[in-house]
């Protein structure tokens, strides 16, 4: 049976459909993932994230033992600070992309996709074997719920001691929250300005009820992972299995950025990388949109305009509810990624026109 979060009975009670994911019975909508979507740009929305895995890593060698598991450079992050990174095979390939919070100057916080835990946690173990640290799973401890869109400082200042104003993006601070310890992070997946609250699982009941009365006035919807698909697809995020896989290197998803060379040590996967780091990868990620009124879907076939042969397939696509016509990533290769570039996308047989754009689809005006 898949596992429940704490908030499981708050969401029957709201109406929600469920699905079952990684290993989790999580709310895909509530009301229709349309009207959820949209709220999300315009006032704000509250998701239930605790399937997601939280790994705590501590030690007098942590930061050294994280700079050489990891593609960057954690022992660089300021405490109460994150940064996005990922964890690779010795082949470059990637293995998960990972939120990495310093909560001390020997503790950290891994967040990982739900469906990876514990490929993530088993990595970590035998990559920092022989540094001074210690390796929790803590991710039965830790509720996590996400408030995003414009409202949502807003309604997170009315609820929280702390100043709202003052979080940066990608920092985390201990703050109380309906009279619990909780710690809020100013990060999201959606491409909107927002926050994710990390509670204690017993917690996460008074939390949500306690952001949701605040955001009654601000136009805040529970909302759930289908809406969140679509929303990360506009702003052009990846999400793992998707855009990033095993088979694919951090340089292909157009994300070399994150990847520090040179640490002292070196971290796993440094040579495979190093090797195709000047050399121009054989598919790049790209954005599409067309004009069609069928969306493309991940796995469908993306062909060339003239020939009809297959150059690239969909990773991810969907209509894009904010911009009204198809958008979807794609893998091709790099003489058909230029933005103008056109293409044909078949769709059950029918082929439909798409044109190469740049990412992400969407920015916030906020």
């Amino acid at each position: 049976m898949p596992k429940k979060t704490p908030l499981h009975d708050i969401h029957t009670r709201l109406g929600a459909s469920f699905t079952d994911f990684a290993g989790w019975s999580m709310p895909l909508r509530y009301t229709s993932e349309l009207a959820e979507h949209h709220a999300v740009r315009t006032t704000a929305g509250i998701f239930d994230l605790t399937h997601m895995g939280e790994i705590e890593v501590s030690g007098p060698e942590v930061g050294r033992a994280l700079d050489h598991a990891l593609v960057g450079q954690p022992s660089r992050i300021a405490v109460g600070r994150a940064r996005y990174s990922m964890l690779v095979h010795e082949t470059g390939g990637v293995l998960d992309d990972l939120v990495v919070y310093r909560m001390a100057e020997q503790k950290y916080l891994v967040v990982a996709n739900a469906g990876n835990v514990l490929v993530v946690l088993s990595h970590l173990r035998d990559r920092i074997d022989g540094y001074a640290t210690t390796i929790r799973d803590v991710s039965s401890e830790w509720a996590l719920i996400a408030v995003q869109g414009p409202t949502s400082p807003a309604i997170l200042g009315a609820v929280v001691d702390v100043s709202v104003p003052s979080l940066k993006y990608y920092a985390i601070d201990p703050a109380r929250m309906a009279d619990h310890d909780v710690l809020l992070a100013r990060t999201g997946y959606t491409g909107e300005d927002g926050f994710e609250i990390y509670c204690r699982s017993k917690d996460a009941v008074a939390v949500w009820q306690a952001v949701s009365a605040a955001g009654a006035e601000h136009g805040l919807v529970p909302c759930g992972l289908a809406c969140r698909d679509t929303l990360r697809l506009e702003a052009g995020m990846p999400l793992y299995g998707q855009e990033l896989t095993v088979r694919t290197t951090p340089f292909e998803a157009g994300l070399g950025r994150v990847v520090v060379f040179g640490k002292p040590g070196g971290f796993v996967g440094e040579a495979a990388l190093a090797a195709r780091q000047d050399e121009a990868p054989a598919r790049v990620l790209v954005g599409l949109t067309s004009t069609g009124r069928r969306a493309p879907r991940t796995g469908y076939a993306v062909l060339d305009l003239d020939s009809g042969e297959r150059i690239g397939e969909i990773t991810s696509g969907a209509l894009a509810p904010t911009l009204g016509h198809p958008v979807a990533m794609a893998y091709l290769p790099p003489d058909r990624s230029e933005p103008g570039t056109k293409v044909l996308v078949d769709i059950r047989g029918a082929r439909q026109y798409a044109e190469v754009v740049p990412l992400p689809f969407y920015r916030s005006q906020t």
